[in-house]
Parts: C-alpha cells; sequence; structure tokens
C-alpha cells in the first residue's frame, strides 16, 4: 500500500511537467496532486488544483485536505525574470518555502523538497568543477532568494528536525514544457528554432560554457534523493548536482549534425552578464557518495533525443490545430 501522498507546487512548469508524470508511474495518478496558478481545466481530474503558494490559508487547507506527505515547492520566479521584477520574485520564492517549512515543523507533513540552483554562485565562485562547499556570492536575486532558502533549510533541519532535501539544479534541458524565463533557456529554444526556421539567434556569446542537465537525469535525481536513506544525507543545504557543460557553439554543432542547414548567430543581452558569474562545470561528488547519484546523458545523446520528441509534439500541435 502506497504511504506517500505528495503535493507538487509549481507542477505546470518545466520541471514540475516531467516530475509529476514520472512520480505518477510510480505512486499512482491519485497519490500525486498538481498544484499550480492556472485554472482547473475540463480534463484535469480531481488531482489537479488551482493554487497561489502565497495563499497560506489555501496551502495549509490542501495539506490537511489531502493529507499531504511530501511537498515538492517548485514555484519560483527564475534569473532573467526575476531581474525585472526583484521583488515580487523575493516574496515569491522565500516566504512561500518559510510557510512550508513552518508547516513541516508544525507535522503538517513529513518531507520537503526544495530546489536551488546555481544562481547561487558568483564571480568569485571557482568556475571549473565547482565545489559542493565554495564561496556563494550570488549577483542575482533568484541567486540571492536560494542561497537564503538553502540556509533556513539547514536551519530547519539543525533545530527542529524538518526533514528538507534539495539539489542546485544547472540549467535544465526539456521537450515536455517551454522554458520560463531563464539564463540557461536558450539550450531548449534552440532546438525549436532549428527545427522551425533553421536559424536561431542567442542571447549568449558562443563560448559560454555552463553546467547543465537533460530532464530524465534531473527528474530521476530529485526522486532519488527524496527516496534515500535520511541517515545517510550528509547536509541539508543543496546537493550540487550536473551531468553536462557545454557552449552555445557546441550544442550548436551537435544539432548541425542532424539539420545541416541549420544556422545561428550571436547577440548577448543582459543574461550574458548573469552566465558570467555562474559555474561552468560542477563537482557533485558528495551527491554520488551519499545516495549515488549519477547522471546517464551526453550532449549528442541529449541532443537526438530532443530533436526526436520536439519533432514529434510540434506536429501533433499541426495535426490538433
Amino acid at each position: 500500500m502506497n504511504s506517500e501522498t505528495i503535493l507538487i507546487i509549481g507542477a505546470n512548469g518545466q520541471l514540475g511537467t516531467d516530475l509529476t508524470q514520472r512520480l505518477r508511474e510510480i505512486h499512482g495518478t491519485t497519490n500525486v496532486f498538481k498544484a499550480d496558478l492556472r485554472d482547473k481545466l475540463s480534463n484535469d481530474g480531481p488531482e489537479y488544483i488551482q493554487l497561489n503558494v502565497l495563499d497560506f490559508d489555501k496551502l495549509e487547507a490542501v495539506v490537511k485536505e489531502y493529507k499531504i506527505t511530501t511537498v515538492y515547492l517548485l514555484a519560483a520566479m527564475l534569473s532573467g525574470t526575476a531581474e525585472k521584477n526583484p521583488q515580487a520574485a523575493w516574496n515569491l520564492n522565500m516566504n512561500s518555502l518559510l510557510h512550508l517549512l513552518k508547516m513541516a515543523r508544525n507535522g503538517l507533513f513529513k518531507k520537503l523538497f526544495f530546489p536551488s540552483s546555481i544562481a547561487i554562485f558568483g564571480d568569485s565562485t571557482p568556475k571549473i568543477k565547482t565545489p559542493q562547499t565554495t564561496i556563494a556570492e550570488p549577483t542575482t536575486v533568484y541567486g540571492i532568494s536560494k542561497i537564503a532558502g538553502e540556509q533556513w533549510c539547514q536551519y530547519y533541519s539543525s533545530k527542529f528536525g524538518v526533514d528538507v532535501r534539495g539539489v542546485r539544479y544547472p540549467g535544465l534541458i526539456s521537450s515536455s514544457a517551454m522554458p520560463g524565463g531563464g539564463t540557461t533557456d536558450y539550450a531548449v529554444e534552440i532546438f525549436y528554432e532549428a527545427i522551425k526556421n533553421k536559424h536561431y539567434t542567442c542571447f549568449l556569446k558562443e563560448d559560454t560554457a555552463l553546467p547543465m542537465l537533460y530532464m530524465p537525469d534531473a527528474v530521476e535525481a530529485s526522486i532519488e534523493l527524496m527516496q534515500a536513506d535520511a541517515t545517510k544525507l550528509s547536509t541539508a543545504m543543496c546537493y550540487n548536482i550536473g551531468g553536462l557543460s557545454f557552449t552555445p557553439a557546441e550544442i550548436y554543432e551537435s544539432i548541425k549534425r542532424h539539420i545541416p542547414t541549420f544556422t545561428i548567430d550571436y547577440e548577448p543581452d543582459f543574461r550574458q552578464a548573469i552566465a558570467n558569474s555562474w559555474p561552468s562545470s560542477l563537482d557533485y561528488s558528495l551527491a554520488t557518495k551519499d545516495w549515488g547519484y549519477k547522471p546517464k546523458y551526453t550532449l549528442d545523446e541529449m541532443v537526438e533525443d530532443m530533436l526526436v520528441a520536439i519533432e514529434k509534439r510540434l506536429s501533433n500541435d499541426t495535426t490538433t490545430a
């Protein structure tokens, strides 16, 4: 008998779409509830909840009504969008976490997943194989909120025994949902433009190396961490995870091997400065040691898989239009 009842907040986003599907495969649809801002649609079923995570009274009511045991907090304003509205980003990214930590402390549910990001790092951070514990001086509102969130997680874990776990996501690449305003979003946009228009204008410089992760690896990492033996986890701060590290020029060349007529040019915008402050690769050895983290996909494997998936998605969209 399944003992977990899961609530995914921000479930309609890039990560939430794939994570929900995988968790439902493991735990069953009726044990995994999606929550997001948009209104409930006719085909959503009873497991979809229209919810603003900052409506704390409703959030608590949902946790109690559905007897939630595990919460994945994915709702956040990402790096590029957050820079345009810093106060709103801080309010959403911090207050949602603090309220859930308080609820967990009060015993309303058992486990909380908090996603952090490579945005916690800054210009003074070692760029190559960035260590798990190192200088973290973020240069964006998003990064500031995430490093503060990690420290709150550590505080509630050590002081109150809250079971809170998380990872520092690099750029995430997925075919299931459109990107949501992040600095690494070019690595998703480039596939759509390659297929539809055979040309892409990239908002980062061609030699900007950033750590990335294909969504199937990100989803499995998140679930494996939440299923891990708590006694083997050595930190409540979020774990470095990674797998890929490439530049816009390198992913372009990989795509071009499949679409020879594909071309690219580069027009860096404000996101270039953000990317310059981030690592180019991550040391994720602690995640491997504590809970066996091991990514599977190479750059070329990811590119081939993405092209097939997006071509299928675009074909389906045309058929149903």
